[in-house]
C-alpha cells in the first residue's frame, strides 16, 4: 500500500525499535486517548487510526505533522483496525487533505455504513437502537438519551472515506515490512489487527487491550452472535507468537498471550455469573441483567456499551443452549434459564 513521492524530500521519523511511532490523541471519552502509529519506509507513511474528528485532534494532528516535518503528501495510506469514531473518524478529513487511500476490511466498512451512513444513505441507527433496548426493557428515561447521543458521533466521523479493502488473506506492507492481517470480530465487525511475523509485533486496535476487556456489543442489524466470534478471535490471536503488542488505548505491551488467557477466562466467569442471575431471578430482562452487572450510575455513553454487552452475553446464553428468550408482552422480551 503506498506510492512513491515523485521526489518530493520527506525527513525520517524518530521510530521506535519495532519500527513505530506512536502518537496519543485525545478523546472526551473515560479512555482519555487513542493510540495512532505511523510507519514510514521510501514510499511514504502509513498513518494506522488516526482518530475521531474533532477541532481539538484537528489541530493535534497539524502540529504534530508540523513538529515532525511531515508534508501531507508525505501521508500515502491510512489504515484503519475497525469502523468506530475513535479509530475510523478521522479518515475522511485525511483523505481530503493528503489523496491518500484508505484501507480497511470489507466487513468494517460494512459496519461504518451501518453506524454512520454512507454510499448515499443516511444511518437509522439511533431509531433502530432505542426500539431494540426498549425490547429489552429499558426505560424511557434511557431510551429518550440515546439518539441525541449517536447524534454526536457523526460529526466525529464526516467527511466518509473513499475505502479501498485489505484482504485478509493476502499479506500488507507497511513500513518497508510484509504484515499479516489477522480478521476478529465482536467487538467491531472485521477487526484486523496487523501481525509482523519476523519482528513478533502485532498492532493490535481493540482486539486486544492491556489493562481493560474491550466492549462487545449486540447491535441490531450487526453481527448475531458477537461474544462466540470474539472469543473465537482471541484463540486464533493466542497462536500467534507475539513479542510486543501495540494496543489502540494505554501503551505496548508484552503479555500478549497472557492478557488473552485473561480475557478468555473474564468472559467464561461473565456467562456464568449471568447464568447464575437468571436461574436466581427465573429471569431478567436485558436491562435487568445490565443494572445487575454494572450499575445505574452511568453515564448514557457508558449505559450504551453496557447495555449491548450484556445482551451480548445473555445472547451467548442462548446460543449454548443455557438460556431462552421469551416474550413477556407485545413489547418486550426477557431471557429465563433453559428448561
Amino acid at each position: 500500500m503506498g506510492q512513491w513521492l515523485n521526489g518530493n524530500h520527506m525527513a525520517a521519523l524518530p521510530l521506535n525499535e519495532d519500527g513505530l511511532l506512536r502518537i496519543k490523541i485525545t478523546l472526551d471519552s473515560p479512555l482519555r486517548w487513542v493510540n495512532s502509529y505511523l510507519l514510514q519506509d521510501e514510499h511514504g507513511i502509513t498513518l494506522i487510526d488516526p482518530g475521531p474528528r474533532t477541532e481539538v485532534t484537528e489541530q493535534e494532528w497539524k502540529e504534530t505533522l508540523a513538529s515532525l516535518q511531515i508534508n501531507e503528501e508525505h501521508i500515502t495510506s491510512i489504515v484503519l483496525t475497525h469502523h468506530h469514531p475513535d479509530h475510523y473518524g478521522l479518515a475522511g478529513w485525511f483523505q481530503e487533505r493528503t489523496g491518500a487511500k484508505v484501507w480497511m476490511s470489507e466487513r468494517a466498512h460494512k459496519e461504518a455504513q451501518l453506524m454512520w451512513g454512507g454510499g448515499g444513505h443516511a444511518s437509522d441507527m439511533n431509531e433502530k437502537l432505542p426500539a431494540f433496548f426498549a425490547e429489552h426493557g429499558m426505560p424511557h428515561e434511557w431510551l429518550r438519551q440515546i439518539p441525541e447521543h449517536l447524534n454526536r458521533f457523526f460529526s466525529q466521523v464526516n467527511p466518509e472515506p473513499q475505502v479501498s479493502y485489505i484482504d485478509e488473506m493476502m499479506p500488507v506492507r507497511m513500513g518497508g515490512r510484509i504484515w499479516l492481517p489477522v480478521q476478529t470480530a465482536g467487538h467491531a465487525p472485521g477487526h484486523l489487527s496487523f501481525y509482523q511475523k519476523d519482528s513478533g509485533v502485532i498492532l493490535c486496535g481493540d482486539a486486544v487491550l492491556p489493562q481493560i476487556s474491550p466492549n462487545i456489543s449486540l447491535v441490531p442489524g450487526s453481527d448475531d452472535e458477537p461474544l462466540r466470534l470474539y472469543l473465537d478471535g482471541l484463540r486464533r490471536l493466542r497462536e500467534l507468537h507475539v513479542r510486543a503488542a501495540y494496543p489502540g488505548h494505554r501503551g505496548p505491551f508484552m503479555h500478549f498471550s497472557e492478557r488473552i488467557d485473561a480475557l478468555l477466562l473474564h468472559h467464561e466467569e461473565r456467562l456464568a455469573e449471568i447464568s447464575g442471575m437468571l436461574s436466581a431471578a427465573g429471569g431478567l430482562t436485558g436491562y435487568e441483567a445490565c443494572i445487575a452487572l454494572f450499575g445505574n450510575k452511568l453515564g448514557v455513553h457508558q449505559m450504551r456499551f453496557a447495555m449491548c454487552e450484556a445482551l451480548a452475553h445473555l445472547a451467548e446464553l442462548v446460543r449454548q443452549g443455557q438460556a431462552e428468550l421469551e416474550r413477556m408482552d407485545t413489547e418486550t422480551f426477557r431471557f429465563k434459564p433453559a428448561k
